[in-house]
């Protein structure tokens, strides 16, 4: 199979979480403890850092890929999901999975995954730690896909463990409280290996100390512990968060004696992640006149923090494309949207799509009004026509939509 072939097969035979929603979300690490003893266990040969929680783990996995290279390190890299390319999930200091690499480890393992049901994830998971013990990376920041405790990233032993928030999210899977949430992110914390908690709450701290002393781990919560920040490409408010978090992580690091790294390569880090990472869609402009803003934040948590910065831009007039997917709580999330916007409502080009009629009709009762269009390009373009100079456009409601318009 050639890339596109095998690209196709991984989409369609596979269960995908981000396409499918619940039918692909597995419930135990059953399926990946097999295939990582078929791959004979390339975790056991990576040094890693894992990244839980509910919002920031993206930004802050790349912040930390970024100091990393710029310390001189060979830097592996774990994401999702991602917005254009499959490869964006795995790179190597910026450079995304070759193709042939792709190709070639589908086709070598395609029978094993068909006999095992694997789930797209999980395989990926396979590939990004057989990519990068061949690549022989020095360090490695692995994401969590969903979760923590069950997630398939979760049979790593790391140097240090990060949760960056909790909020409530995916919460058929996780669930219904902040505490219940917690703790699932909370089972990314090891025996003895530290653990570095960005944000907490009343309801979330209790369960990170509880974890944390039950698995005689040392906990650090930078909220508290990092006092100044550095100058960052990321320029949105959410991300104050992510660099401290961060900073302490890259502390925890220098103070392990494994790693080297300077002040000066995590200023460099912070001002270069885009251009080291190839990170898009945190508070990504793509016009200035009018000004547009696009943004991942799709749950309450993260788009109370972006909309309250949307509400700081000076501007005449508000658009706003929305769409989301439709196991999503609207309930949560629309009451947070301003009502003096024009809305164009669209639907995320995805089975998980929530039909743009549906949503509209709901957005209705919090007297958030607009137009509905059949395609997220169609109500983009929309906006810019209807938009002048002085306008301020700003896209999102799930990263699929961000994802259509990148």
């Amino acid at each position: 199979m050639n890339y596109q072939d095998t690209l196709n097969w991984l989409f369609k035979q596979l269960p995908v979480y981000q396409h499918q929603g619940a039918s692909a979300y597995k419930k135990d690490l059953t399926n990946t403890l097999l295939l990582v003893e078929y791959l004979d266990h390339p975790e056991k040969n990576l040094n890693c850092i894992h990244v839980a929680g509910t919002n920031g783990k993206g930004s802050t996995s790349h912040l930390l890929a970024s100091v990393l290279k710029e310390a001189g390190y060979t830097v592996g890299l774990y994401t999702s999901p991602h917005l254009n390319d499959f490869r964006e999930r795995i790179k190597i200091n910026g450079e995304m999975i070759s193709e042939d690499f792709v190709c070639e480890f589908v086709a070598q393992h395609k029978s094993f995954f068909e006999t095992n049901a694997l789930s797209f994830f999980e395989m990926t998971v396979g590939l990004a730690f057989d990519y990068f013990v061949k690549e022989k990376t020095d360090i490695n920041i692995i994401e969590v896909g969903l979760g923590g405790r069950l997630d398939a990233t979760n049979v790593i032993i790391p140097l240090v463990s990060v949760i960056t928030n909790i909020g409530l999210d995916h919460t058929q899977f996780l669930g219904n409280t902040l505490e219940l949430i917690a703790s699932e992110k909370a089972g990314i914390i090891k025996n003895s290996i530290p653990v570095v908690v960005g944000e907490y709450t009343k309801e979330t701290k209790p369960v990170f100390l509880s974890k944390a002393q039950q698995m005689h781990s040392e906990i650090y919560f930078a909220c508290d512990e990092i006092k100044v920040t550095y100058p960052s490409a990321l320029v949105s408010d959410y991300q104050l968060h992510n660099k401290k978090t961060t900073q302490k992580t890259v502390d925890i690091l220098n103070h392990q004696n494994t790693y080297v790294i300077s002040e000066e390569a995590l200023k460099k880090g912070f001002l270069n992640v885009i251009k080291n990472t190839g990170l898009q869609g945190r508070w990504q402009q793509l016009k200035q006149h009018p000004k547009v803003i696009c943004d991942t934040a799709h749950n309450a948590h993260g788009l109370q923090i972006v909309l309250r910065q949307v509400a700081n831009e000076f501007f005449e007039q508000l658009h706003i494309v929305l769409g989301v997917v439709n196991d999503k709580d609207l309930s949560e999330i629309l009451p947070l949207f301003p009502k003096k916007a024009i809305y164009y409502f669209c639907k995320p080009d995805i089975p998980r799509g929530l039909n743009a009629t549906i949503l509209q009709k709901e957005a209705a009762k919090y007297d958030l009004n607009g137009a509905v269009f059949n395609s997220v390009s169609k109500a983009y373009h929309n906006a810019l026509e209807n938009a002048s100079q002085n306008d301020f456009i700003y896209v999102g409601g799930s990263t699929f939509v961000v994802a259509e318009i990148l």
